[in-house]
C-alpha cells in the first residue's frame, strides 16, 4: 500500500490522463472549425489554453467535491485546516499545476519548509491533502495528530 505521497501521484497520473483526453476532445471539436476559417494562428493560444483547463479542472472538483476522480480512486480529498475548502482555497493550491512543471518546485519548497505531507501552496492556501477515512473518522485523525507529536 503506497504513502500518501505515492497515492498524491498516482491520483495526479490519473487526472493527467483524464485532462488529456479532454484536451484531446476540444481540439476535435475546434479543429475542423479552425481550418475552415483558416484561423491556423489560434493554435497559438493551445499552452494558455491548456493552462487554464488545467487549473479549472483541479479547481473545479475540488472546490466542489474535495476531490477529483484520482484522488477519488485513490481515496484522497482535500480539505481546509480552518473553515470551509471552497473555490478560492482550491484555485490558490492549484496554481502551480500550470503546465505540471511548477508543480514539482511547489513541492521541493514544501519539503524544504518542513512539513513533509504538504506543498507550499496548500500551506499558502490552508488546505492539506488526506486519506477519506481521515475525514470520515475525525476521531481517528485527533489520536493519529496526537500520537505524531
Amino acid at each position: 500500500m503506497p504513502g500518501l505521497w505515492g497515492k498524491r501521484l498516482v491520483a495526479l497520473i490519473i487526472d493527467a490522463l483524464i485532462i488529456t483526453l479532454l484536451l484531446w476532445v476540444i481540439v476535435a471539436v475546434i479543429y475542423p472549425v479552425i481550418v475552415l476559417l483558416n484561423l491556423l494562428v489560434l493554435f497559438n493560444i493551445w499552452v494558455p489554453l491548456a493552462a487554464v483547463v488545467i487549473v479549472a479542472y483541479f479547481t473545479y472538483f475540488e472546490g466542489k467535491y474535495s476531490t477529483t476522480p484520482g484522488k477519488n480512486v485513490m481515496k484522497l480529498k482535500v480539505r481546509a485546516i480552518k473553515g470551509e475548502i471552497g473555490y478560492k482555497k482550491t484555485l490558490i493550491r492549484n496554481l502551480s499545476k500550470i503546465l505540471w512543471f511548477p508543480l514539482v518546485v511547489d513541492v521541493i519548497v514544501g519539503f524544504a519548509m518542513g512539513k513533509p505531507r504538504e506543498r507550499y501552496l496548500d500551506r499558502l492556501a490552508k488546505t492539506e491533502v488526506v486519506k477519506t477515512e481521515e475525514v470520515e473518522d475525525p476521531q481517528k485523525n485527533l489520536e493519529q495528530s496526537t500520537s505524531s507529536d
